[in-house]
């Protein structure tokens, strides 16, 4: 039986039953089998959430799953239903998932994509989970999304902001909410030819896994578009807790622009050095020295503290937003943990309850059906305006918050100040687009 079968309040112990002298899981049952994985039975459903609960992105995967809970809990109709009541589908009743209750199971991905596999597929063979979802690293999300693809089951990513998801490893059975490397480029680069001019000299600091690589290239190519040159970028391992070895170059490269591809307690700590080597004072080519930091988040905001006033990134979503979706989750969520979400439990609660709407209005759980369901879906209601599932690479489009360190914040949750609304079209891109070249979607996988 999985660890994680024990390791949250709240998560099922899956239920054993005898057949032929062995103790076999119920979904195991040659009775249980409809013709794909892990079939539910009459009274509940099973899901799998795979989230970095050690490691780097381990602030991140507590919030997604806190938000985890709280969609399940609204799901099965408890609580005052968040975003159930704003989601312009409405389809759900808060009655579960076509009638079962929703029982969930947990994993921790420790931010490793091995890791990631061996507990995504524990929650599948063993726990019996129909989907699996979460995730805060993009080497993660494309490594269970493979997983999932040759198990049968539907991959909800989590936090992944790779080009690469749902680009060249792209599957069918997998589906992004979350925004990507190429969104937070084409969102940015105006913003910083504005504040910053165009003739700026970049040094990029880039984690050294494809979510790095990905964002790094998008950000030099919407900056270098614009007048920009690239002046160096160095690789810096995941495991990397002091980037001192890193920084010092950086004020003798002729660059006078830092940009810091880097997330979670990476991006802190990068960040945190580079105040101590006193970039933020600095002054290079006449100009003062100035700092981006490409994929925001307010967990990471509040790590590194004052250090992020006044710099610029960008967000998939946060808690300020007005909108009538974005308020229910926000205060939903604040009533149940005492604090705001951050963009990784948002995006991780929204992915949740589009699984279980599109199972709804497709009448199955079967992947295929919960595929075509998703497919070219178009929703509001959700916190981020009107967005589309787009068929194509199963990725969705929406608008893309481009966002500043606050000088003066309120309190510890009030770091970071929306400077723009990024319309979708901005960041729209032709499915074949060169960033997102090569691998298939190929076809959905019902599994058993």
């Amino acid at each position: 039986m999985s660890k994680s079968n024990f390791s949250r309040r709240g998560v099922l112990k899956t239920g054993m039953v005898a057949s032929a002298g062995l103790a076999l899981p119920q979904y195991l049952r040659a009775d249980g089998h409809t013709g794909f994985t892990n079939a539910p039975g009459d009274s509940e459903v099973i899901l799998g959430f795979n989230v970095p609960q050690t490691g780097p992105y381990a602030d991140e995967g507590a919030d997604e799953l806190r938000a985890y809970e709280l969609a399940v809990e609204h799901l099965n109709g408890g609580g005052d239903g968040g975003m159930l009541g704003t989601f312009s589908s409405q389809a759900l009743d808060g009655a579960g998932i076509l009638g079962r209750e929703v029982k969930y199971v947990t994993g921790d991905t420790q931010t490793k994509s091995d890791a990631a596999r061996a507990s995504a597929r524990s929650m599948i063979e063993k726990d019996g989970a129909i989907m699996i979802t979460g995730g805060s690293s993009s080497g993660v999300a494309v490594a269970v999304q493979a997983l999932c693809q040759e198990a049968g089951v539907i991959f909800m990513a989590g936090l992944t902001h790779s080009n690469d998801t749902t680009g060249k490893d792209k599957r069918a059975n997998g589906f992004r909410h979350f925004f990507n490397s190429y969104m937070s480029g084409a969102a940015l680069a105006p913003v910083l030819a504005a504040n910053y001019g165009t003739d700026r000299k970049a040094y990029h600091l880039t984690a050294d896994y494809n979510w790095g690589y990905t964002t790094e290239e998008a950000v030099k190519t919407s900056t270098e578009a614009m007048g920009w040159e690239t002046v160096n970028a160095v690789k810096t391992p995941l495991t990397q807790t002091d980037f001192s070895s890193y920084i010092a170059p950086v004020l003798n490269s002729g660059a006078d622009v830092l940009v810091l591809n880097h997330y979670g307690g990476n991006m802190v700590n990068s960040l945190t050095n580079a105040v101590q080597f006193g970039l933020r004072e600095a002054q290079a080519n006449g100009k003062n020295f100035e700092i981006v930091v490409p994929l925001y988040s307010r967990l990471m905001a509040r790590g590194a503290g004052a250090n992020v006033a006044g710099i610029f990134g960008s967000t998939n979503w946060h808690w300020s937003l007005q909108d009538a979706g974005s308020q229910a989750f926000t205060r939903s969520f604040g009533t149940k943990y005492g604090f705001p979400p951050s963009q990784a439990a948002h995006t991780c609660y929204v992915q949740t309850l589009l699984y279980a709407d599109a199972v709804t209005r497709a009448g199955s759980f079967n992947p295929c059906a919960v595929a075509e369901a998703l497919e070219d879906f178009e929703f509001d209601g959700l916190g981020n305006g009107p967005t589309l599932y787009r068929g194509d690479d199963h990725q969705c489009f929406k608008d893309v918050l481009v966002v500043k360190g606050k000088e003066n914040p309120d309190n510890e949750f009030d770091l970071l100040e929306i400077v723009e609304v990024t319309p979708v079209d901005q960041v729209t891109y032709a499915p074949d687009h060169p960033q997102f070249a090569g691998g298939a979607l190929g076809t959905c996988n019902p599994g058993a």
